[in-house]
């Protein structure tokens, strides 16, 4: 934890010296914090769900009054919009040396089922209000600044998440992609093409090195600044999951007519092989490891008859891979022995298992000296939760910088940060795309 101290107006000045500036003085970021809370609030207005929720999937209508919209205030903003064939939005505000790579932030405006108003959107609309600030302050980049709205952040609609940034990245092919459907069985290419997006998949991906650097701006979704009193975040490390599923097969029958001695109970292990995950994510001694198994179904799911199937899914997650893929082959050791023991059957799939990423130290440092500036106090923190910005560090050096979220919370409708909390990340995030791209 770095905690800011007072500082005297010369000292202060100092510290601005040696940051960007603009016609000669130190550069002051001039935040709309009303401009920008009532934009959050009109971007939440394209909802499937009634307010204060928001449910906003990927390619249906509301999404794409929520891409519309979003695309009018950069032009408003007078940057130049571009998407590509997956829906990936670039707004550029053009550098004075426009053949150098770009410095990039940015993140998702896509919304699970009766969500909030600020995952992602935050540091989407924030990203460009810290565009606008810059251009507002006088300050021309030497690097350009680009602002990327990802596609699909959340797995809601095909059950993998990050589609955007895991193509760019290479991570995901358009054979995989072409193979997707949603629940209601829409190929993807369908659901695509009806979204107006018809251009070659291949073009999505980008090469090594485009760009120079990408730092996005989020809420925190846990509560370790709400609860220290900080306003701000610096990321040092980004969690990734690696998310397995199995299909449990029993044998079901009549609760009362079959006898205790010899039962193949599915939901019985499954269950033990819940208590398993839970035991291996605590075996490690580690604080960043963490396990869960969010998806529990049983089937036929009548009271007076044995469970024949169970379905699970798991998320294991590290900031370290072995010790995250240590732990997920501990959960398939218990599994083969519960199995063999309760004379049932399955295979474990692995759905991902992406790899964990560190933030660069050059980001980290700007994102420090920014917060310096400003005389914020922040903390030093790890992403439990994983962001575009994960794959884009196979991409380019990536950092984060994290809001505080009321009580922690995030993916609900009462997930919450104030405008002054949002200004100052804001704000802070400006700094960093100055520096970076002077």
């Amino acid at each position: 934890m770095v905690r800011g101290h007072r500082k005297s107006p010369l000292a202060l000045h100092l510290l601005q010296r040696r940051q960007p500036r603009c016609n000669g003085g130190p550069l002051n970021i001039p935040v709309n914090q009303q401009r920008l809370n009532a934009e959050l609030e009109e971007l939440a207005t394209f909802s499937d769900a009634p307010a204060p929720a928001v449910t906003r999937v990927l390619w249906t209508a509301r999404d794409l009054q929520a891409r519309a919209y979003f695309k009018s205030l950069c032009a408003e903003a007078e940057l130049d919009v571009r998407e590509d064939a997956l829906g990936n939005i670039f707004a550029r505000f053009e550098g004075s040396e426009p053949e150098l790579t770009a410095v990039a932030t940015g993140s998702h405006t896509d919304a699970i089922p009766h969500s909030g108003r600020f995952d992602g959107c935050v540091g989407v609309l924030g990203g460009l209000e810290a565009l606008r600030a810059l251009k507002s302050a006088g300050f021309t980049p030497r690097r350009s600044l680009e602002l990327i709205m990802f596609t699909s952040e959340e797995p809601t609609r095909f059950g993998l998440g990050c589609l955007g940034s895991r193509t760019m990245s290479g991570v995901l092919s358009p054979e995989k992609l072409r193979s997707l459907k949603d629940g209601d069985g829409i190929d993807f290419e369908t659901a695509r093409h009806e979204g107006g997006y018809t251009g070659e998949l291949e073009s999505v991906r980008l090469p090594e090195g485009c760009y120079h650097a990408f730092v996005e701006l989020h809420i925190e979704q846990g509560p370790l600044l709400e609860a220290a009193g900080l306003p701000l975040g610096i990321v040092s490390a980004i969690a990734a999951p690696a998310t397995v599923k199995l299909t449990i097969e029993g044998e079901g029958g009549h609760a009362g007519a079959r006898l205790m001695p010899g039962r193949r109970d599915a939901l019985l292990a499954g269950s033990e092989l819940a208590l398993a995950v839970e035991n291996a994510a605590l075996s490690t001694g580690a604080i960043d490891t963490v396990a869960t198994t969010g998806f529990f179904q049983i089937h036929p799911g009548a009271v007076n008859s044995i469970p024949s199937r169970t379905q699970i899914e798991i998320d294991v997650r590290d900031i370290e891979l072995e010790r995250r893929d240590a732990v997920v082959s501990q959960i398939r050791d218990a599994w083969a022995e519960i199995a063999a023991r309760r004379n049932v059957s399955g295979t474990l799939e692995t759905l991902n298992a992406d790899p964990p990423a560190t933030c660069a130290p050059s980001i980290i440092q700007a994102s420090q000296k920014a917060a310096a500036a400003l005389d914020l106090p922040f903390h030093n923190m790890v992403s439990r939760a994983y962001h575009d910005a994960l794959f884009m560090a196979r991409l380019c050096p990536t950092g984060m910088i994290f809001i505080p979220s009321k009580a922690g919370i995030s993916h609900r409708p009462d997930e919450y940060s104030s405008p002054e909390e949002i200004q100052r990340g804001v704000e802070v995030l400006a700094l960093s795309l100055a520096e970076l791209a002077s």
